[in-house]
């Protein structure tokens, strides 16, 4: 018995000097492979931990809650932050200007004028164009002896559904996945030189692109309940609109948003059932579960781990007091893998209920495309799995190595 208490003891201290050391300017080699080891060491021994220069990075399930739910104290404005990370920029200009990252009165007018056209009855209206965009991507797998889940399958579909939302001519898509990926790959906690050029590149091209898409647009306007470009451009019955640059913006972060957290859920989703068979064999044995499954991935694997807040005022958390002004990391993904939360927060379960995970956020930031999402994942992960119930990897998975976006570059399959 006093050994394992010796080896208990050292475990302890283990992981307790894992989250006192942990920094996304240092990541542990295997963090990429598996980051979740370090959100327990963390939540359970540093669950408000301080970062450089009087930021802090909290990983429990209530306090993550709690932050969503209070706007006025944990703002989404960015202008502090992304000002010290990417000067005067492209990628400063996008990201300020974006729904997500701006509080009331701007995030009010855009999400209203995005939640008319994604109203249940017009994400009800998607599914048989989801259902046959997912069958025709089948087909071609089919005619091949192996494929790359991500590129020949995850990737493509919210590439075409966001495509049709804002109606981008067809022929013009090739582009919006590169883009999108530097964009969002600039999102990173210490992104390199490299990488903001290139999302800096991207905020260009895609700027340039858009302008010639909306002066299209205004010259010959779609219907406003099918096409949210018009929608955008026309404003609110009030007359209220957005700005140029803001409606410009915006559509970047429709596009990026729809896209980058859609391919990691399918992707994410269909690397669990290869990890976990028996999860794989309920789902073929009872494809109702599908749902459950899908939010399961999302808790299980949260497509976004990361999310920023600024306090505007003064504030406690675990006892601990903080300065208006401090800049907090809350992690997603840790929260989701909670044990307070969540009975067994390690075991993948596609039927576990209740299940109220944050990869969606909550409160007024909850993500409005949501439900346009979980029709993806619902119609591309069930059809997969009915069709090639025996798929196997055709070589080793290729992680994203993203901190804030967790998916994979390349996941090659036999479909069998």
């Amino acid at each position: 018995m006093p050994p394992q208490r010796s080896g208990a003891a050292d475990g302890d201290a283990l992981t307790a000097e894992m989250a006192r050391s942990f920094s996304f300017e240092r990541l542990p080699p295997d963090f990429h492979d598996d980051p979740y080891p370090y959100y327990a060491a963390l939540r359970e021994h540093d669950p408000v931990h301080r970062l450089d220069a009087g930021k802090i990075l909290v990983s429990r399930y209530a306090d993550v809650e709690r932050i969503y739910k209070d706007p006025k104290v944990f703002s989404s404005d960015k202008t502090v932050e992304f000002g010290a990370k990417y000067g005067a920029s492209p990628l400063y200009e996008h990201h300020t200007t974006s729904l997500v990252f701006n509080d009331p009165p701007l995030h009010t007018r855009v999400r209203r004028l995005l939640a008319g056209a994604l109203n249940p009855r017009a994400i009800a209206g998607m599914e048989d164009g989801v259902v046959r965009l997912v069958d025709g991507l089948l087909d071609a797998a089919e005619e091949k002896p192996e494929i790359d889940l991500i590129d020949d399958f995850a990737a493509a579909i919210p590439v075409e559904v966001i495509g049709n939302l804002l109606d981008v001519p067809r022929g013009e898509r090739g582009p919006l996945r590169g883009w999108s990926l530097a964009i969002l790959g600039a999102l990173e906690p210490f992104p390199s030189a490299e990488r903001l050029i290139d999302g800096n590149r991207a905020v260009v091209d895609f700027l340039a692109y858009l302008e010639t898409l909306v002066a299209e647009r205004r010259r010959r306007p779609g219907d406003p309940d099918k096409d949210l470009l018009t929608r955008l451009i026309e404003g609110e019955a009030s007359g209220e609109r957005l700005s140029e640059t803001e409606l410009l913006q915006n559509c970047i972060f429709i596009l990026n948003a729809g896209h980058e957290t859609t391919t990691n859920l399918i992707g994410n989703g269909l690397r669990l059932l290869i990890e976990w068979r028996e999860a794989r064999r309920r789902l073929i044995a009872e494809p109702d579960l599908i749902r459950s499954g899908v939010e399961e991935m999302l808790r299980f694997e949260s497509s976004n781990q990361l999310g920023n807040r600024i306090a505007t005022a003064d504030f406690e958390l675990c006892g601990q007091a903080f300065p208006a002004g401090t800049q907090i990391t809350f992690c997603i993904g840790g929260a989701n893998r909670d044990p307070a939360q969540f009975p067994e927060p390690d075991r993948f379960d596609v039927a576990r209920q209740p299940n109220r995970h944050l990869a969606f956020a909550t409160g007024i930031h909850q993500c409005i495309g949501m439900n346009v999402a979980r029709l993806e994942g619902r119609v591309a992960i069930g059809r997969f799995l009915a069709r090639f119930p025996d798929y196997e990897p055709a070589g080793p998975p290729v992680r994203g190595r993203r901190v804030r976006f967790r998916g994979f570059a390349s996941l090659p399959a036999r479909l069998r």
